[in-house]
């Protein structure tokens, strides 16, 4: 496994912003400022709206354990994936679990359907009930969102990604570089009329990298990477991939191997070539991303790529515990990836 770390400072940022804060922001009271936030009708509009702003501003969140807890710790880790559906992110879920399950401390988990507007509004809530640290998927987020995180005062670790400017600390890896990783090799098996099956990238954050990466590795093998179906829909399923390879074989009938941003697509791909008469591979191969288990009991089995779902949330959590026994500073922990070939290529 690959361990790249650059030290960084342990909390994300000096500290949560107080309500006196706010109010110093917005020229009004620390209970003017409560006072608005709990709801009060009286506020004058105009004193509303330039407390709001400065909430937004300061990244500052309501504490609603203020006043319910003795003591500042919450004895908890908050974690946020994309989906708990998906058998990656329920693993990761899991290693995180296991690994807290040495502590004293619980995971409190939300999913956000691949909405960056709904994990806003996770942090958000998560942030009210002062975590000990947050765990998050991906390095895409709303600007609100990383100022909340920024300005919380505690660690924040981004998982399943290597983000250029990671809010504090990272474990995880690139996408793009995996789907390389891929395509690399694919090409040597003698594949060259690559096709590539994606769903809505606009809130696909690993599957646009996937699909960067797809283009790079093609680019330097000098062939072309046009042969693209792309299906309004995130997270892609099994029905999705048999949908699409109907529409990619029907759109770039020479395509002799399509690769699916995830395994579930793949074998909905398989699946449907089947039912169309063509073999797998010897018609067209068929490669996935992910190494769900149905890649490995389908038959033929399906060339994937794992990257160990269950290790990322098992180190993610390792490294939270570190941060908050002030035992390591925050740090990119680039975790390892392997392509398996399998006889669907």
């Amino acid at each position: 496994m690959s361990i790249e770390q650059e030290p960084r400072p342990t909390e994300a940022g000096n500290g949560p912003p107080t309500m006196a804060d706010v109010g110093r922001v917005a020229g009004v009271s620390a209970m003017t400022v409560s006072r608005a936030l709990k709801g009060n009708s009286y506020i004058a509009r105009g004193t509303f709206e330039r407390i709001m702003a400065a909430v937004d501003q300061l990244g500052y969140v309501l504490d609603q354990s203020a006043g319910t807890l003795s003591s500042r710790r919450s004895g908890f880790i908050a974690a946020i994936v994309p989906s708990i559906d998906n058998s990656n992110f329920a693993d990761t879920a899991r290693g995180i679990t296991d690994a807290l399950a040495q502590t004293s401390m619980q995971l409190l988990l939300g999913y956000t359907n691949y909405s960056v507007e709904r994990e806003e509004e996770l942090i958000e809530s998560m942030l009210r009930r002062r975590p000990e640290g947050i765990i998050l998927t991906g390095g895409e987020h709303t600007s609100r969102a990383r100022s909340m995180l920024a300005n919380a005062g505690i660690p924040v670790i981004e998982t399943w990604d290597v983000p250029e400017n990671p809010i504090n600390a990272v474990v995880g890896f690139s996408n793009a570089d995996a789907m390389e990783a891929l395509v690399d090799t694919l090409v040597p098996q003698g594949y060259s009329r690559f096709g590539f099956i994606i769903g809505t990238e606009a809130s696909d954050a690993r599957g646009r990298q996937r699909h960067i990466g797809f283009d790079r590795a093609l680019l330097r093998h000098g062939m072309s990477s046009h042969r693209v179906v792309s299906v309004e829909s995130t997270p892609m399923r099994m029905a999705h991939g048999a949908e699409a390879i109907r529409q990619l074989l029907r759109n770039f009938p020479d395509t002799d191997i399509a690769i699916c941003v995830g395994d579930l697509p793949a074998f909905g791909a398989m699946m449907e070539c089947r039912r169309m008469g063509l073999s797998v591979p010897g018609d067209i191969a068929i490669a996935g991303f992910g190494d769900y288990e149905i890649a490995s009991v389908s038959e033929p089995g399906i060339t994937t790529v794992n990257v160990d779902s269950y290790g990322i949330g098992a180190r993610a959590a390792g490294q939270m515990i570190a941060m908050l026994e002030k035992r390591s500073t925050a740090a990119t922990i680039k975790t390892s990836y392997h392509v398996l070939l399998r006889g669907s290529t």
